[in-house]
């Protein structure tokens, strides 16, 4: 059965009500039942009326008038049987929408501008094509030593931090092709052994981020983070990229976690939920 609406009073407005403060505030409300609705769809139960009452702190009759127009407009459906409250069909179409509108660069951009001016350094956008990453954008500090990669050129995954900060989260097929492709070395610190580069992909999960430790170019250190998308499948990764002079080994310690922020901030406005 329902839970039945009780006739608690809300908390009382301050100041003279109008009507469109009053209809201001539903929709804040309203919205704030829908995203905690959201919050708890992992679960698959749904909430009950009496939950989303006692969790937002309004009356159940506020969450009955609340919900009526988000359930019209199937952002919302209620359990016949036990009356929980789950995101409807609505939000879904409004979440494919969303995603159909999304282009890579366009979303990355703010974040890779934003990157580039904290740490004043090259940043680029790569996504994957095994067993390359492919450069589809660039985002330079010109007071610095300008980079040699190009928008549209590709590079083994395996000797790249883009490209390790991808495969740390590809199945072990998706690591086999990268293998069987070849790990030729194109500087001394590239790493070449397969048994080496899982236990690198290892170390990239538990902290975050990836390290080019002068492996594609030898004066060069690189530092990546995966970006997500709607699905929390990876394909595709943000770096920061500088000579060795300027960002060092202690610098690279600073930068990862700002690299790893900046990837989550892009995968979340992709649709991730991680």
């Amino acid at each position: 059965m329902f839970d039945k609406p009780d006739h608690r009073s809300t908390t009382p407005l301050t100041g003279p009500a109008t009507p469109a403060r009053n209809q201001s505030l539903s929709l804040r409300r309203a919205l704030a039942v829908l995203d905690h609705v959201r919050a708890h769809a992992g679960t698959g139960q749904g909430l009950s009326l009496t939950s989303l009452a006692e969790e937002l702190g309004v009356s159940k009759s506020t969450v009955l008038r609340l919900t009526t127009p988000l359930i019209e407009a199937r952002l919302l459906e209620r359990d016949r049987r036990t009356g929980a409250y789950r995101l409807g069909h609505g939000a879904l179409l409004l979440g494919q929408a969303y995603l159909a509108t999304l282009d890579l660069r366009t979303v990355a951009a703010e974040e890779s501008h934003r990157l580039m001016t904290e740490v004043r350094e090259t940043v680029h956008l790569v996504v994957y094509d095994p067993p390359d990453v492919v450069y589809i954008d660039k985002v330079e500090n010109t007071a610095t030593v300008r980079m040699a990669s190009r928008i549209g050129s590709r590079v083994p995954a395996y000797r790249t931090a883009v490209g390790k900060a991808i495969l740390a989260w590809q199945p072990e097929a998706d690591l086999q092709q990268v293998v069987a492709a070849g790990m030729p070395a194109v500087t001394r610190f590239t790493i070449t052994d397969p048994a080496h580069l899982r236990a690198e992909l290892s170390r990239i999960r538990q902290r975050g981020y990836a390290v080019d430790d002068r492996e594609n170019e030898p004066e060069v250190r690189c530092v990546a983070a995966p970006i997500f998308g709607h699905g929390d499948a990876v394909t595709a990764a943000i770096s920061v990229s500088g000579l060795t002079s300027r960002i060092t080994a202690a610098r690279v310690r600073q930068l990862g976690p700002l690299v790893a922020e900046a990837a989550l901030r892009v995968s979340r406005k992709l649709g991730a939920t991680r």
